[in-house]
């Protein structure tokens, strides 16, 4: 096998993120460069990372499939399974709010929730989800408008640097501790207390990971965890949202610990956008065959991103063709979701109402979490959140011929 320095197969990699035409990629996707960031102002890497490199307990897929977190039984659900997830649903009525990835195209999400706000017609929701970035905003969007200055400061104020570090690990190419020190400066206890508040409630706040040994959508029930508030659930809260925005082969996997009939070991969890760009429901549970009909009857998704194919010209390389390829997928599949979702709403009656970037949002991005960028889309979903014009109560178009934008 031929032998490659790190430079260049960092190079390869950063170029094949970068290639993603916005706002398609994984969360965080954006920030991905091979340009050194300004390590010298930041305090040095945590060296927590050496427990990570440890060797695994083998275990079967029957063990993972009967797996729990020790003393948390609700914590989570295979999010594949009606009949695991109607464990979690929520006791509280209401609305539904469903947040996609995205990476620093959230900052259109985040725009939108504070329009909304704004314009005085933002519903409490029974239950919030989120993926990738959707995760990193879902606990403040749960909590309400309170916190909407916490989502604007997250998109408005940030850099790559805050985000990942240029320095490869034993299991990726880049160490995402700046981002873990974000979210664990984010997630205090006394913010876990707040989402433990309101799970009593009966309402819900639910993140999704991929399982990568198992290969599929798991469903946090992020409340659950708040509220056994100790050391331990503080740290899982923070596993999880970090899991949600680990890009594959990028960003390291967390290890969680898990228990099946009384054995320990440790799954890994990767980027939730694997196995869903945003998550409503269980596919089954939208079906026509399901007997009980969703738990909702509202349903609001912010798509943090052009539904629209764009026009592009990728370099004929390995980084530009490989790029491409991706964007191209990952657009596919959100584009499948939301039809999936949409018929599934038409099904059973449910009002559907669908946020996306609108294809007249044209603004250069200059580099990976450009600031001015993420500004001017933040602005972007601002006002559309104020003029009440953000969602909509028809399909979009999903036209394979999209826009020819250079």
């Amino acid at each position: 096998m031929a032998h490659f320095s790190r430079l260049p197969v960092l190079a390869v990699a950063a170029c094949a993120l970068l290639a993603l035409a916005p706002p398609v990629e994984w969360a965080l996707a954006q920030q991905v460069t091979v340009v050194k960031k300004r390590a010298a102002k930041k305090k040095p890497a945590p060296k927590e990372t050496k427990n990570e490199e440890q060797e695994r307990t083998p275990f079967s897929a029957e063990e993972d499939e009967a797996a729990a977190i020790p003393g948390i039984a609700d914590a989570r659900a295979w999010g594949d399974s009606a009949t695991d997830f109607a464990r979690l649903l929520p006791q509280a009525s209401g609305p539904w709010l469903a947040i996609s990835g995205g990476g620093a195209d959230g900052a259109y999400g985040a725009g939108v929730l504070a329009g909304w706000t704004e314009a005085g017609s933002r519903p409490e929701f029974a239950a919030v989800t989120g993926s990738s970035i959707g995760a990193l905003i879902a606990p403040f969007a749960f909590l309400g408008p309170r916190h909407d200055d916490d989502i604007r400061k997250n998109f408005t104020t940030i850099s790559a640097a805050d985000i990942f570090e240029d320095r490869q690990t034993s299991d990726s190419l880049f160490d995402y501790w700046p981002l873990r020190r974000q979210i664990e400066q984010q997630i205090s206890p006394n913010l876990l207390a707040e989402i433990a508040a309101e799970h009593a409630r009966g309402r819900r706040l639910f993140v999704a990971t991929t399982n990568l040994d198992a290969g599929r959508r798991v469903i946090w029930n992020m409340g659950a965890i708040a509220a056994r508030g100790d050391d331990k659930s503080l740290k899982l809260f923070r596993d999880v949202l970090l899991a949600s925005s680990s890009i594959p082969g990028f960003f390291s996997p967390v290890r969680i610990e898990v228990d099946s009939n009384g054995k320990r070991f440790v799954e890994i969890h990767g980027d939730g956008t694997l196995t869903t760009p945003f998550f409503a429901l269980p596919e089954s549970m939208l079906s026509a065959s399901f007997p009980a009909g969703p738990p909702f009857t509202q349903l609001y998704v912010i798509v943090n991103s052009k539904l629209d194919p764009e026009f592009k010209m990728p370099d004929h390389n390995i980084p530009g063709v490989l790029g491409r390829s991706i964007g191209v997928a990952l657009t596919s599949a959100l584009r499948s979701e939301v039809a999936l979702v949409y018929a599934g709403a038409q099904r059973h009656g449910i009002a559907l109402r669908i946020a996306h970037v609108d294809p007249s949002f044209i603004y250069p991005s200059r580099g990976p979490f450009d600031g001015k960028y993420m500004q001017a889309l933040y602005e972007f979903g601002l006002a559309a959140g104020r003029k009440g014009t953000a969602f909509g109560d028809s399909l979009p178009n999903l036209s394979l011929r999209g826009q020819n934008v250079q």
